[in-house]
């Protein structure tokens, strides 16, 4: 009888496991807080309405109508700030606009200004009364007594306003004027058709698209209805209202609606969005939004975040650390959003429409999407993608490929399918022969490969957006030769070193492809250019040094200032800019001296926050011996598993983890850094949990790097379609804050005795067991 009661209770505490566990994942937007780093933060990072990879990203704006000067200052939502000035419907890299904004009282048709607020349109508001979440996002306007709600579908943007009784009760579509990263507005429109639906677009000059594909434009389009008919209406232009009209054309265009509203009286806006047209702009919202009301959208988008996030379910009694851990997971999902329609219409690079295949069920085959530039996304994104989202890592690729196929070679960076390098180099190619490696084929191969071909040794005719300027350079002198003036932009001249070393590890990357595909004359001369960084070591001061085209080290050389041979970063940090032959730059500095240097290196910068300190700058960091803010040794605190010294790998980055990773408004990813569209989030998503591949799935069999996780038990469900579907389990045993360091690693009960696992033993599933304790150990 003892025996039956002790099981019987066994069971109930393993029925009583399973049922929290899966509570916890049904509800793991929880711990998502988009608030996180919102100080100083890029125009797509805060968009708590949108659905994952989503086109409508409906979200507030304190000062995005200020505009954008360089293309990349932080803009939109600022945590700091204490009034709103609308809500924009549209959030991607050099994408920006069409706003919606409720009001009572007295008609204003402008914004006004932060010191301000009574001057506009944009009201007061406290952050007691903001709710921001994965998928939903309410605040009450207080200058108005307004609560907006926004949520989202994929292509649909949904706003509800509940106002106060009222005989002037307002909602203002401001189309026609700057926005976040859009550029100047070249012409807008805006019309109240007869039926009370609003319909529009807005047609801009990013900063970026100019630079890279000078005079391109892009247009975003929208068609709006709503619950309630209005008793008045009319258009206006900043502060000229003409009543009754039901048009306007031009910058400035903007249309307003009037209502007589009861206490607590709610409308709702239903805007598809489209990239394409307005008539597609109908369309998305017919397929995606007919019958879907707004508490009935809400349940869905948070539905599919829970199901998106709970691909990944982590298990720690520190609530801090899922906080960082889901809302960086988070913004690897909210970034890089569809362009493409329900029917499979697209933007494409020439200004016209392009098509995507349908399948048998007469739906598009994939999607279409923009991106900012991947540079470094080999070391956050990309892993991440390929174990545990990789329908979606297929579509990118073949996004990417619609742009090879229509303009002839591949965009770093795409908007609306336009050219926006945003660093002026080039690295899809890496991404592409990455999926190759990890086992996702199902796109094009020989056109891949074709385009990625030719985006490493190809130059005659290579126009601006699509990078590598340089690269005649790189194959004429094996690398690329140092100038200290030049023609053009800074890629066509001053970036020597950086280039030449991205420039290595992406024929590295290709090269391996080339071999797979048994392509050995491609593959001897890509691997052969793989050896270019070489080429740039300095054996003396033994960092990269610039070389001028006699192959002489330039003179008046500080290895501590950037923008001189180096892109955003400075020699100390690109010394360690060979991801794909680690051992062989670890010989040539020496063991000893490469982990004494490297250690040095995370001493120095634990006291700046791994960053820039506590600065709020996205540049802050660039003259530091190490910046985390930034990609171009987002690696490195990994290196130290190929230099025999696993366990510094094990502290450092525990300690970015815990110092440079915040969960507050400005103390969030470091202080006023850049996330790029969820770099940031997915390098401590992967590192969190303790897996790292610095080549960035390059090597033909490639692997993941093991540290040391913050979790107690990591549950990775990999994709049913592209692997055996069985879920990846990590365990640690006695693991605490004051035990950082691996003790021991088995592999489904066997030891593993270097800090390594295939890539192919994660996605088959199985269960890697890591022993924790206080004490260093570097051999297993």
């Amino acid at each position: 009888m003892k025996f039956k009661i002790m099981l019987f209770c066994t069971a109930i505490f393993i029925s009583s496991i399973q049922i929290l566990r899966a509570q916890e994942k049904q509800s793991l937007i929880q711990y998502v807080d988009p608030n996180i780093g919102t100080a100083h933060c890029r125009w797509f990072h805060y968009t708590p309405g949108a659905s994952p990879f989503g086109m409508a990203k409906p979200a507030p704006s304190t000062n995005g109508s200020y505009g954008n000067m360089h293309g990349w200052d932080a803009t939109g939502y600022d945590f700091r700030h204490t009034s709103i000035e609308g809500f924009p419907n549209f959030h991607e890299f050099q994408v920006g606009g069409v706003v919606f904004a409720p009001i009572t009282g007295p008609l204003q048709t402008t914004p006004g200004k932060l010191e301000n607020p009574d001057n506009g349109y944009r009201s007061r508001f406290d952050k007691k009364d903001e709710v921001a979440t994965a998928g939903y996002y309410s605040v009450l306007l207080k200058d108005y007594n307004i609560k907006a709600e926004l949520t989202s579908t994929k292509r649909v943007a949904y706003h509800r306003y509940t106002f106060p009784a009222s005989n002037e009760s307002h909602i203002l579509f401001d189309i026609g004027n700057v926005q976040g990263e859009s550029g100047p507005v070249k012409d807008a429109k805006v019309t109240i058709l007869p039926d009370g639906r609003i319909e529009g677009y807005v047609i801009t000059l990013p900063v970026y698209v100019q630079k890279y594909q000078a005079g391109a434009e892009v247009t975003i389009y929208f068609s709006a209805v709503l619950d309630k008919k209005p008793t008045a209406y009319g258009v206006f232009r900043g502060n000229e209202i003409t009543k009754g009209k039901t048009e306007i054309s031009g910058k400035g265009a903007g249309a307003y609606l009037s209502f007589s509203t009861k206490q607590n009286e709610a409308i709702t806006i239903k805007a598809g969005l489209s990239y394409t047209s307005i008539e597609n702009a109908r369309l998305n919202l017919k397929e995606e939004a007919a019958g879907l009301t707004f508490d009935k959208a809400k349940q869905k988008a948070q539905a599919e975040w829970n199901e998106y996030l709970g691909r990944i379910v982590v298990e720690t009694p520190v609530r801090e650390n899922k906080v960082k851990f889901y809302t960086g997971l988070y913004h690897a999902l909210l970034g890089r959003g569809l362009a493409s329609d329900v029917n499979g219409a697209y933007p494409k690079n020439d200004g016209g429409v392009g098509q995507i295949p349908l399948g048998k069920n007469n739906k598009p085959l994939y999607n279409h999407y923009n991106t900012d530039a991947v540079w470094g996304a080999y070391w956050n994104l990309t892993q991440l993608w390929s174990v545990v989202y990789p329908e979606y890592y297929s579509d990118f690729i073949k996004s990417q490929l619609l742009v090879y196929k229509d303009a002839g070679w591949l965009g770093d960076g795409i908007a609306n399918s336009k050219y926006v390098s945003g660093v002026g180099t080039n690295m899809v190619s890496i991404i592409m022969a990455s999926a190759y490696n990890v086992g996702i084929r199902d796109f094009d191969v020989n056109l891949a490969y074709e385009a990625s071909l030719k985006n490493e040794i190809g130059w005659q005719n290579r126009p601006n957006g699509a990078g590598k300027l340089d690269v005649d350079r790189f194959l004429k002198y094996g690398y690329v030769n140092h100038l200290d003036k030049g023609k053009g932009g800074g890629e066509l001249w001053q970036f020597s070193a950086s280039h030449t070393l991205e420039y290595a590890f992406s024929t590295y990357a290709v090269a391996q492809w080339a071999k797979a595909l048994g392509k050995e004359n491609d593959y001897n001369q890509l691997n052969g250019l793989s050896n270019a960084w070489q080429q740039i070591f300095d054996p003396q001061l033994k960092l990269m040094h610039p070389k001028d085209a006699e192959g002489k080290f330039i003179s008046n050389f500080d290895p501590s200032k950037p923008w001189r041979g180096f892109q955003e970063g400075n020699a100390y940090q690109y010394t360690y800019f060979v991801p794909h032959d680690p051992v062989t730059l670890i010989a040539k500095v020496g063991k000893d001296e490469f982990n004494k240097r490297l250690d040095s290196t995370f001493i120095i910068s634990d006291k700046q926050y791994f960053g820039g300190g506590d600065n709020i700058d996205a540049f802050a960091g660039i003259e530091s011996v190490y910046n985390h803010g930034n990609q171009p040794n987002l690696h490195i605190s990994w290196m130290f598993n190929f230099s025999d010294k696993p366990s510094l790998t094990q502290k450092w980055v525990r300690a970015i983890c815990d110092k440079f990773y915040g969960t507050e408004g400005i103390h969030g990813y470091g202080f006023g850094q850049d996330e790029d569209q969820g770099q940031l989030g997915s390098w401590y998503v992967m590192s969190s949990i303790g897996l790292f591949d610095i080549k960035g799935l390059t090597e033909p069999q490639p692997s993941f790097g093991i540290g040391s996780p913050l979790f107690d038990r990591i549950t990775i469900q990999p994709s049913k379609k592209y692997y055996s579907g069985k879920k990846f389990v990590i365990e640690t045993k006695n693991n605490n804050k004051d035990n950082i360091y691996v003790q021991s690693f088995s592999l489904d009960g066997k030891d593993l005795h270097t800090p390594f696992i295939k890539y192919a033993d994660v996605v088959k599933g199985g269960k890697l067991v890591l022993t924790m304790g206080a004490e260093a150990k570097n051999s297993y």
